[in-house]
């Protein structure tokens, strides 16, 4: 896109949920990667970094009592907390790239997605992710080995409470085929990021060429 119609265009909130496992992040990453007008919104959170994750890439790693701090400044544009732990999206850097014309995508639980589409509800599209099987979750999580069993069984427990929230929002993919999920998300975006709402450059234009001779 030319950068004349990118400073015209409203960026879009592509927020995407799933239970843990089911997906999701796989799905964001090779988005992101895909489409330079898009980029992660990187998440502060109290939890410890798994192996491999770095400070300001995954996430910002914060202590609980900075955390507290950020909240009662209303420096987040949500948070909650999941899995014993706080999660919160920073709202200043959303914002300006929103208003600059990029897209932002969020990989959050429900009850983040709830206050994005509170805050934004013009600028949010909401997608969620299911598992084809509750077996085939499980076994999704178990093979990562990222966490204990006792943490496997806690989230295990949770998805089915994850899942229930899917009428909120505005598609459902499951992604059975990891190729064909993608492919299903790629086409959302596509076709959300083309609505005239976005697409502030439109009017000026078609003004212009009702107005040749």
């Amino acid at each position: 896109m030319s950068s004349d119609r990118r400073r015209t265009r409203r960026g879009l909130l592509l927020v995407v949920s799933s239970p843990s496992g089911a997906g999701k992040s796989s799905l964001s990453r090779r988005l992101i990667g895909e489409h330079p007008d898009l980029s992660l919104s990187v998440s502060a959170t109290t939890r410890a970094p798994r192996p491999g994750e770095q400070d300001g890439r995954e996430y910002w790693f914060v202590t609980p009592e900075v955390f507290r701090e950020m909240v009662a400044e209303e420096a987040f544009l949500e948070s909650a907390e999941v899995h014993e732990h706080s999660y919160g999206s920073p709202r200043a850097p959303v914002m300006r790239e929103l208003d600059a014309g990029r897209d932002v995508l969020f990989d959050i639980d429900w009850q983040g997605a709830q206050s994005i589409a509170l805050a934004a509800p013009q600028d949010t599209v909401r997608i969620f992710i299911l598992p084809p099987t509750m077996r085939d979750l499980a076994e999704r999580l178990h093979s990562r080995a990222q966490d204990s069993e006792a943490v496997i069984s806690r989230r295990l427990g949770r998805a089915r409470g994850e899942i229930a929230h899917w009428p909120e929002y505005d598609y459902v993919i499951v992604n059975d085929d990891f190729d064909l999920a993608y492919t299903q998300l790629a086409a959302i975006y596509h076709a959300e990021r083309l609505k005239r709402a976005r697409n502030l450059w439109v009017e000026p234009m078609v003004a212009g060429l009702l107005a040749e001779p």
